[in-house]
């Protein structure tokens, strides 16, 4: 897979609007919510230019029912793909255009998580300029070996995880 960082589009958000009604028209009342997460949902963060979308979902079993109606929509059903919990679906092949990850809406980590670091680095500027700029960088060094440049921002995303989740959790606690 080719890696390509780009400047932040404002058209990342409208992709996400289309795509995301085509998924809840699919998933229907086992819906409860869907979300715009990873790089693509921060305004002004550099980032490989697909779409992240977490579809959040009252029985995450019956999503297996779905993989038809989502490979109708161009995606690859992925199954966990090493994530306990999760359905993962992909689509445009080696030309990534989207992603998503759905999750239970009893899973609260891994909701939680995605949704911490995205609030995080919309509100915290310098952090995700920092992150933009290693993705840049990364993909500079590694423009055809996704695995050195997803190895090369494991430890800043680890931390970035730490921090935004510390974050998020003094928010709801000071607000409850």
């Amino acid at each position: 897979m080719h890696v390509m960082v780009s400047e932040y589009n404002d058209d990342w958000k409208q992709k996400f609007s289309e795509e995301s009604q085509k998924i809840t028209d699919i998933f229907g009342n086992e819906l409860v919510d869907i979300h715009h997460i990873g790089s693509t949902s921060v305004p002004g963060l550099k980032a490989k230019p697909i779409i992240d979308i977490m579809p959040v979902v009252k029985d995450i079993k019956k999503i297996d029912s779905l993989n038809e109606q989502m490979t109708g929509l161009g995606y690859e059903c992925m199954g966990e793909l090493g994530m306990k919990g999760r359905r993962y679906f992909r689509k445009g092949g080696d030309n990534r255009t989207h992603q998503v990850h759905v999750f239970q809406r009893d899973n609260n980590e891994d909701i939680t998580r995605h949704m911490a670091v995205r609030d995080y680095l919309r509100t915290h500027p310098d952090e995700a300029n920092r992150y933009g700029d290693l993705k840049e960088s990364l993909a500079k060094r590694f423009p055809r070996d996704i695995e050195a440049y997803m190895d090369g921002k494991d430890a800043f995303v680890k931390e970035l995880e730490r921090k935004a989740l510390n974050w998020y959790k003094m928010g709801k606690e000071t607000l409850s």
